[in-house]
């Protein structure tokens, strides 16, 4: 059973940095697909970034291009979302999400999931 814990969230002001983790407990596969996504309240979950860890290759939301990124580190099993130029608008529940099959800005194909990690930007 793979369970996936994310951390780094917080409340910090607009312009400021925040880095999120997803540490990947269980059995894996040695790659894999993995994303962040994020929920605010009342809005529908949606895609920020996510990447195949088998050669690193990632893909952005638009909203956050130039300001997120997203990155692993295999030998940890961890993935991280560091983020900056943080704006109100990018105030939401994280999470991560990973599947052996499904890769991409799509959180519909993901399986596993984690239990999100708050970010509140203030202006």
């Amino acid at each position: 059973q793979v369970q996936l814990v994310e951390s780094g969230g917080g409340s910090v002001q607009a312009g400021g940095s925040l880095r999120l983790s997803c540490r990947v407990f269980g059995y894996i596969y040695s790659s894999y697909c993995m994303g962040w996504f994020r929920q605010a309240p009342g809005k529908e979950r949606e895609a920020v970034a996510a990447i195949y860890t088998g050669d690193g290759v990632s893909d952005y939301a638009d909203s956050v291009k130039g300001r997120f990124t997203i990155s692993q580190d295999n030998a940890k099993n961890t993935l991280y979302l560091q983020m900056n130029s943080l704006k109100p608008e990018d105030t939401a529940m994280y999470y991560c999400a990973a599947d052996f099959r499904h890769c991409g800005l799509s959180p519909m194909g993901y399986t596993y999931w984690g239990q999100g990690t708050q970010v509140t930007v203030s202006s």
